[in-house]
């Protein structure tokens, strides 16, 4: 069992940065893929990016060369730093644990955290 807890939401001006945290709990964190998705009022949940459990990254080409995904296994935790923030960045962000493959499809995540809420202004 695990589970997430997001933090480090907030509302940013469009070009800003903000990095959101993830904290997990149980002894085998570091065996999971970690993701992080998205969703916007009125869209379906989107993949933003992963980092697999021998810290690989793969990112959704949306966000690609702004986000950058971490992880620290010895505190359990994943991070998402958010660069040039715009404002179709707007949405809850959710982090995710999969066992599994590397994949994007968040039927294939195990776990989920609550979310965090992410606005940005124009």
């Amino acid at each position: 069992q695990v589970q997430l807890v997001e933090s480090g939401g907030g509302l940013v001006q469009a070009g800003g940065s903000l990095r959101l945290s993830c904290a997990a709990s149980g002894r085998t964190f570091k065996t999971y893929n970690m993701g992080w998705f998205r969703q916007a009022p009125g869209k379906e949940r989107e993949f933003v990016g992963v980092i697999s459990w021998i810290s690989t990254t793969t990112y959704a080409d949306s966000v690609k060369g702004r986000f950058t995904i971490s992880r620290d296994n010895a505190v359990n935790a994943v991070y998402l730093q958010m660069n040039s923030l715009k404002p179709e960045d707007t949405a809850v962000y959710y982090c995710a644990a999969s066992s599994g493959v590397v994949v994007s499809t968040p039927s294939m995540y195990e776990y989920w955290g609550r979310g965090t809420q992410v606005t940005i202004s124009s």
